[in-house]
């Protein structure tokens, strides 16, 4: 895929997070009105906004880092879409692609125990399901879901 020039290193970056909880992982059903994939079943997650760090305090003598953007901005991304508190992110895995108006995109994804809250869902999504890796298998996910939720299984079956 040709990538425009002005985009060449440019990237948005993004983060998603399976949900495990007593054995099932948390999916949810994209709103049919998304630019993306609609319609399909995916995790929680999003991309990451300037906000979720430029109005913090710098981590960094010289006040130009901050540490730890990407976990604040999946943190709020996880509460925002479905209401959930999470425990310790745990990194997976990341991929790249080309989102439709031509940016490539970075997603980083990590896994996580449940940890408080109900699932209530904002107007991204339009259902939500928690399912074994298997059951997850029945669903119209979006390219690469499973194998994430089943590798995040193994990890925990494992002990990470």
């Amino acid at each position: 895929m040709h990538v425009e020039p002005k985009y060449k290193d440019l990237h948005r970056v993004a983060s998603t997070a399976i949900i495990h909880k007593d054995g099932k992982y948390l999916i949810t059903r994209r709103s049919l009105d998304k630019k993306s994939s609609p319609g399909k079943w995916t995790v929680p997650g999003g991309g990451l906004e300037t906000d979720d760090y430029i109005h913090q305090p710098a981590s960094t003598a010289d006040g130009k880092q901050w540490y730890g953007a990407l976990e604040t901005s999946l943190r709020r991304e996880i509460l925002e879409e479905v209401g959930l508190t999470v425990g310790p992110l745990h990194y997976l895995l990341d991929l790249t692609f080309i989102i439709p108006d031509g940016i490539p995109a970075i997603v980083l994804s990590f896994y996580a125990d449940y940890a408080s809250g109900d699932v209530v869902l904002n107007k991204e999504s339009i259902d939500h399901a928690w399912v074994t890796p298997d059951e997850a298998k029945g669903y119209d996910l979006i390219d690469g879901i499973a194998e994430e939720i089943a590798m995040a299984d193994k990890a925990i079956v494992a002990g990470r």
